[in-house]
């Protein structure tokens, strides 16, 4: 299941991770959103403990997803030592997300 990360937690669970980080930038009326949910909870069941995997919901922490300059949602990001590696906008496949965590 996907961590739910916040404004508050962010720079802890992402930033100071040590190790890839994939983020979902969504909210809940975004229809290609829900659709990427199961895609993202199946991800960071495949990725186990190699990499952090999760949402953040942008309504609700509006401070992060304006710092990262998400403009579209579902915007995903992977972070790695605090920086952002790669970056996705719109619907993504698991196996393109999983191929990119571990390049990350």
């Amino acid at each position: 299941m996907a961590m739910e990360f916040t404004d508050q937690n962010f720079d802890q669970e992402v930033l100071k991770a040590d190790k890839p980080t994939l983020v979902d930038f969504w909210a809940p009326w975004c229809g290609p959103c829900q659709m990427m949910g199961p895609i993202i909870d199946q991800l960071a069941t495949e990725m186990g403990d190699k990499a952090k995997v999760g949402k953040i919901n942008v309504d609700e922490n509006s401070e992060i997803a304006s710092k990262y300059g998400v403009m579209s949602i579902p915007s995903i990001k992977i972070f790695k030592g605090g920086q952002v590696v790669a970056e996705f906008v719109g619907v993504q496949n698991l196996d393109g997300l999983k191929e990119a965590l571990n390049k990350a």
